[in-house]
């Protein structure tokens, strides 16, 4: 029974850490320009796709995880210039009306491409099989999950905290006005975050393709995960989402062990009773 749970926690850790890639893109993104782009739901969604279709012409998991990315980064890049920076200043109302027109416009333009079926994208050969952990046999896939979304995590603190780069956006989320003031091209950087932040979306949705099924509804299905672990975090903090991520991740875990009829119910009971002790969530900040 103890190994069990164990294993229960494992799985809730993988998924927590597979959701946190998703959400520190949405995280970075409202930090610096205060959009909730719900267009990120579906950038992640394209990114699982575009490994479908690159597994399918290749052959090479590892290509499409980098081809992948870099398709949907410079797609996130382009809707920022082209399409948000033209209507901010006008109401956070419009964007969210933007964001969500794209993201029904992606679910469909991806629906048209490769149709209503559910896709399966083959686990690559050097990741097939288990290994012995804690007296039973772990699928590796989900231990490279795991090791991955770290490296990512690693990669992202240390970029914000010890690089020029990072100490840039990192001003510009406290004090944009100022930024540019000294001369700072502060749209530069928000397109560069608003593209990284896509790029992450991507990332999280090659990974999830051989550990997940490929279909239409899963951007729906991450989206409703990934606002419910940026309110619990708190808007615009990376820590708070990590956090948040493993926590709904061990939820989903024990509560469908448990309990599968209220398995989803949990979340939002742990959102409600954080909402109502700290309005800002976990490792938010007040307005």
């Amino acid at each position: 029974m103890n190994s069990l749970y164990t294993m229960q926690a494992l799985h809730g850790l993988v998924y927590g850490m597979l959701l946190f890639l998703v959400a520190s893109g949405l995280t970075l993104i409202f930090g610096l320009l205060r959009v909730l782009n719900i267009a990120h739901a579906a950038f992640y969604m394209l990114g699982a796709y575009l490994a479908y279709a690159i597994v399918a012409i290749t052959k090479n998991f590892w290509l499409s995880l980098l081809i992948a990315p870099i398709v949907v980064g410079l797609l996130g890049a382009a809707v920022e210039y082209g399409l948000l920076r033209r209507i901010r200043g006008h109401g956070h109302e419009r964007e969210l009306l933007l964001t969500l027109g794209l993201f029904y416009m992606i679910s469909e333009a991806t629906r048209w491409i490769w149709g209503s079926y559910t896709l399966e994208v083959p686990t690559p050969s050097l990741l097939a099989g288990s290994l012995p952990l804690l007296g039973g046999r772990y699928p590796m896939y989900r231990l490279f999950i795991l090791a991955f979304s770290g490296l990512i995590c690693a990669l992202l603190a240390i970029v914000l905290n010890r690089t020029r780069l990072g100490i840039v956006i990192l001003s510009c989320v406290s004090d944009r006005e100022m930024v540019s003031a000294l001369g700072v091209n502060t749209g530069l950087v928000m397109t560069t975050v608003f593209g990284l932040g896509s790029a992450l979306a991507a990332i999280a949705g090659v990974v999830a393709a051989p550990f997940l099924q490929v279909e239409p509804s899963m951007g729906q299905a991450i989206l409703v995960d990934t606002f419910v672990v940026i309110v619990i975090g708190g808007f615009g903090s990376l820590s708070g989402a990590l956090i948040s991520s493993i926590l709904i991740g061990e939820i989903q875990s024990f509560g469908i062990l448990l309990v599968p009829q209220f398995a989803l119910v949990f979340q939002f009971l742990l959102m409600a009773a954080v909402l109502i002790v700290r309005p800002q969530g976990l490792l938010g900040k007040m307005p």
